[in-house]
């Protein structure tokens, strides 16, 4: 049974509170089942926030990242050219050639939460992969970034070297190490930047060289490795170790040594990796040959390119997309490689062209320049 309090009368010109108002104000100072039931709710949403956000799972997040116009100027407030050469007359240029990026989380130093999976899920231009799908498990940060940077200045290297063939320079090629791992024996007698000239007698000419000579070998065998170091030529005994497979190898990453008619210099900022070695070879093809190559269009593209011109496939190919078609892009290059990932995740508003070689990257740039994509191959 409720008591109700006698309120005295009020005297004229007071402000003491009604019955009904004290009856009012007692019930506010008590938690109805329906109230308990919403902090209830509110402290367990807020306990599964924490947790969500504290409880690191082993899943790699791929997003889109940015894009990089080859033909413009760095990100990082310097208004440095992203390709500046010297020793060769440049031209003009107008439109961008865009390499593209994608961003990745979950890898080593940068794990994931729940909260990270959740949004992935919900966003159709993310994937969620296992983390070791994506990174070597034994691998550290540090690894993976020295990696990375090894593979960036190869994929520049490899690129300078087809757009100064495309008109018409003389590039001799050399193989050379790029790295050395930490399980290799050669740490002590190899250099990076070293240049091998013969193994074993043999004289090296490419990588694939380089295995076939080592293969004739057991794991833990040494081989006589004579190389050019700062000008200087030199024979090494170095022991081999047992690589995947149980082949022979060397732990050296191996990459190519170019001798060029003019300096180009690439400023990619952090990126990494190899993908954006096809545009880098449009960009600077553009800039040492008369007349805009893009012709004013917006162009973007991935896909790595080897000493041949040969454009190789990626990873990440649909965040690349869209990250192409956010940053303003109407047309893009996808290796041929990636077409079945391609087929059904085309951004409205972008044109995907497939390319295999230097040359084929070329005619496309060409043909969208002119408004004439009829006849070019699509995904």
């Amino acid at each position: 049974m409720r008591t109700i309090k006698r309120v005295p009368e009020q005297p004229s010109g007071t402000d003491l509170p009604t019955r009904a108002e004290v009856l009012e104000d007692e019930g506010r100072g008590r938690l109805t089942r329906g109230n308990k039931a919403v902090l209830a709710a509110f402290f367990l949403f807020l306990v599964v926030m924490v947790v969500g956000s504290v409880v690191h799972l082993p899943y790699a997040v791929m997003s889109p990242g940015p894009t990089q116009d080859t033909l413009g100027t760095s990100t990082d407030g310097k208004g440095k050219p992203i390709i500046a050469i010297s020793g060769l007359p440049t031209y003009p240029t107008d439109g961008a050639l865009r390499f593209t990026t994608v961003r990745v989380e979950g890898g080593p130093g940068y794990p994931v939460d729940a909260w990270d999976i959740l949004q992935a899920w919900i966003d159709p231009a993310r994937d969620v992969l296992p983390v070791d799908d994506v990174f070597d498990p034994k691998v550290t940060q540090e690894q993976v970034a020295e990696e990375n940077a090894i593979q960036m200045e190869g994929s520049q290297e490899e690129a300078t070297a087809v757009a100064l063939r495309a008109i018409g320079k003389q590039v001799p090629t050399h193989v050379a190490i790029a790295g050395i791992t930490d399980a290799s024996k050669a740490k002590g007698l190899l250099e990076v930047g070293d240049r091998l000239d013969r193994i074993d007698g043999v004289e090296i000419a490419s990588t694939q060289a380089v295995r076939d000579v080592l293969q004739k070998k057991k794991p833990g065998d040494s081989v006589s490795m004579t190389v050019t170091r700062k000008g200087k030529e030199q024979t090494l005994e170095v022991p081999t170790v047992a690589g995947q497979g149980g082949r022979t190898a060397l732990g050296v990453l191996l990459g190519l040594d170019h001798d060029f008619p003019a300096k180009v210099a690439i400023d990619a900022g952090a990126i990494g990796g190899p993908s954006a070695g096809l545009m880098f070879s449009l960009g600077i093809y553009d800039k040492l040959t008369p007349g805009p190559l893009a012709g004013g269009r917006q162009i973007a593209g991935t896909g790595t390119i080897d000493d041949q011109g040969v454009v190789g496939p990626i990873g990440g190919i649909r965040q690349k997309l869209a990250g192409a078609r956010s940053d303003g892009a109407e047309y893009f290059l996808a290796p041929a490689d990636n077409c079945d990932e391609v087929v059904g995740h085309v951004p409205d508003g972008l044109d995907v062209f497939k390319v295999g070689t230097f040359d084929e990257g070329r005619t496309a740039v060409e043909a969208i320049a002119k408004g004439q994509t009829g006849s070019l191959p699509r995904c």
